[in-house]
């Protein structure tokens, strides 16, 4: 397919990976390891999956060791044990994949362990790995030990010298400069490799994972989860709003792989809709993108400077202790000063914001298993099972009795909270091999935000007993639920409530850290789109630095999330209607590429090295029809009767955004934007 895009003399050409190439590769690497092709390369990545996914089976597992559970620990062990043991097999998955990744032959754990331990103890490590595995298929610990071994003998090399290990190289070869394949691939797509390219694949996962950022969006909208269906909602809405956000995120990760550009989503539009309809694609797709970016970072940092006046409330006595109640004016200037600071540390050369959002990612993953335990191992009382996981509140005081309406309203909280993965595709032009991490980036950040969200909803519930006192403006944290769920936790054991305060200083961390990565990502949004002319004085946000790091750009995303929560001075009702971009316009712009994909760009889309193959349409169409669903049950009343302070301003605002950005279009951007604009000469 022809692109229209001017490629360097000297650039190397990207190969998209398609089925033939892919069993080639297969074939030409099995052969490398000193093997035949014997057997039928048949199987597909969701066949093999499955045999995998059959084994493990859930099912199986917890059905046949369900008393032990019951006896040793009994349900705080199963269902807090649950994400802690799934966290530590990740790991132990992650390893083997990565060892699976250069030795792929059915061999598989003895044959890894000859091959990482070296001709001395290649023998007997094959040896022992092998009779362990063989036994492991009656015997679940012997397996377990197998695994250990490879580590361990992965380890090995990796101390004994890592160029021993023959690992495939992530790089393709330019005469005889190696060149990163991401860098590659955006030499072709037409760009200059501008920013410095120095992300690793995890450093890319954590500025998503630290904007998705659980504690982030649970404890700011724990309160209407509550209101709209209670535990029910909470505990099941998470794992359908989760499901189905998978599905976008495969889509959005397919293309990716692709396009690994800063533009993320608006170029990825302007490529799949063809020639014809790119220009107006790419114009909606990057106005809804960055607009809805710049509403995430305005309500992650409002929501924050919210829990700083609620944490000097509760340290001060409390509302019905005299405790100091900041003003709105307050609470906007801890705004500005929050912004001030991440605006700072996002001017800073990309190594030390990678060192940043790793902190960030580990802040998160540590804060959640913490508050999951210690919350109602703390609390004097306890809901029961049966309360967490079948209670469902009707008594909303909203005019709602509608049991399907409610849960549909319970929604929204998990649906904010799961937002904000684009950055990982944002970052691409600053990550190695952006190709292949870029996409990992934004599927792992949205698995492991549903496992240990899920776990940071139990545990908080648990604590959960009484749900009009939680809500009500007359409790010591004014309403706020988790805030006044932590400090009843302390004060009710040990007569005060510091240690809740500390635990809501943990969460107040972790949205400091979303924030951060939140003007990161808004950034390069705004550094790729001035690159192609979209926005007003284009010229001056897309200039670089001496750090290669889009300075202005930074300055310009902080500076408007700033104006946007100046909206809360005259009216809540107008702030949430500017925020409640933050989820439908986001969502919106996830949904319009993929939507090209399955449509316009359905034969000519040429997959990178992830694709989901003959699966991508039917992912594409589910993660589309889901978006659709959602930005409806999204802008439905939320209270009756409908007065000017009860309205759902959601549909206000994105049909406002969308009139704005048609008419733009037409009366001006019609003239003089075409897309993306290339940068390399011929």
């Amino acid at each position: 397919m022809d692109t229209g895009l001017r490629v360097s003399a000297d650039s190397v050409p990207y190969l998209p990976l398609r089925e033939h190439e892919a069993n080639a590769s297969d074939d030409a690497r099995l052969k490398e390891l000193g093997y035949k092709q014997e057997l039928s390369r048949s199987l597909t990545a969701i066949a093999n999956f499955s045999v995998t996914f059959s084994i493990v089976s859930v099912i199986t597992g917890l059905t046949t060791m369900y008393g032990t559970g019951l006896t040793f620990g009994g349900p705080v062990t199963m269902i807090y044990g649950w994400p802690i043991v799934s966290m530590l097999t990740m790991i132990v998955g992650l390893a083997m994949s990565e060892i699976c990744s250069a030795y792929p032959t059915s061999g598989g754990l003895y044959y890894w362990s000859a091959k990482l331990s070296g001709n001395e103890w290649g023998p007997l490590a094959a040896w022992f790995t092998g009779c362990e595995h063989w036994v492991g298929s009656f015997r679940s610990i012997d397996l377990s030990l197998s695994a250990i071994f490879v580590i361990y003998a992965f380890c090995f090399q990796m101390v004994s010298g890592r160029e021993k290990m023959a690992l495939p190289s992530h790089t393709v070869t330019n005469g005889s400069v190696l060149v990163d394949s991401g860098q590659s691939r955006l030499t072709e797509l037409g760009y200059k490799q501008e920013l410095k390219r120095d992300l690793s694949m995890f450093s890319n996962f954590a500025f998503s994972f630290s904007i998705i950022s659980v504690l982030t969006g649970i404890t700011t909208l724990y309160n209407t989860g509550l209101i709209f269906g209670g535990p029910v909602s909470l505990v099941y809405g998470w794992f359908i709003a989760g499901g189905f956000t998978m599905f976008v995120g495969l889509s959005m990760a397919e293309i990716c792989s692709s396009y690994p550009t800063s533009g993320g989503l608006y170029y990825w539009s302007a490529k799949l809709a063809g020639q014809n309809w790119a220009p107006l694609a790419s114009w909606l797709t990057g106005w809804f993108n960055i607009v809805g970016q710049w509403a995430v970072t305005t309500s992650v940092d409002f929501s924050l400077a919210q829990l700083i006046s609620v944490i000097i409330l509760l340290s001060t006595g409390g509302k019905n202790g005299g405790g100091y109640e900041a003003s709105k004016y307050v609470v906007i200037a801890f705004h500005g000063a929050i912004l001030l600071i991440h605006a700072i540390i996002n001017s800073l050369p990309i190594s030390v914001l990678s060192f940043f959002g790793q902190l960030a990612a580990a802040w998160n993953l540590i804060g959640v298993v913490l508050l999951m335990i210690l919350i109602p191992s703390v609390s004097t009382e306890r809901a029961s099972a049966k309360f967490v996981f079948t209670h469902f509140n009707t008594d909303n005081g909203e005019g709602i009795n509608s049991k399907v309406y409610i849960f549909v309203l319970g929604l929204l909280m998990s649906q904010y909270t799961l937002t904000g993965y684009d950055a990982s595709a944002h970052m691409t032009e600053e990550t190695k091999s952006a190709d292949k991490n870029g996409p990992k980036g934004i599927i792992s950040s949205i698995g492991i935000s549903i496992i240990f969200g899920w776990g940071y909803l139990l545990g908080i519930t648990f604590a959960v007993t009484n749900i009009p006192f939680l809500l009500s403006e007359n409790n010591d944290a004014g309403g706020y639920a988790i805030a006044e769920i932590f400090y009843l936790a302390f004060k009710n054991r040990y007569g005060n409530g510091v240690g809740g305060i500390i635990c809501l200083g943990v969460v107040a961390i972790a949205i400091f850290f979303c924030g951060m990565s939140s003007v990161t990502s808004n950034s390069r949004m705004a550094y790729a789109f001035s690159r192609d002319g979209a926005m007003p004085l284009s010229s001056l946000w897309h200039k670089v630095n001496k750090q290669e790091v889009p300075i202005n750009a930074v300055w310009l995303s902080a500076f408007i999330s700033f104006c946007m929560a100046l909206t809360s001075l005259g009216s809540l009702v107008a702030f949430q209607a500017m925020v409640s971009i933050a989820t439908i316009g986001l969502y919106i712009a996830y949904a319009l590429p993929i939507f090209f994909r399955v449509t316009l760009a359905r034969k000519s889309f040429r997959p990178g090295p992830f694709n989901l193959g003959r699966f991508g349409i039917l992912v594409g169409w589910i993660a589309v029809i889901w978006v659709a669903t959602i930005s409806v049950l999204f802008s439905l009343p939320v209270a009756y009767p409908i007065t000017s302070e009860t309205l759902n301003y959601t549909p206000v605002a994105v049909c406002g955004l969308l009139v704005l950005t048609i008419s733009s279009w037409i009366i001006s951007a019609r003239h003089w934007f075409t897309g993306p604009i290339t940068n390399i000469d011929t």
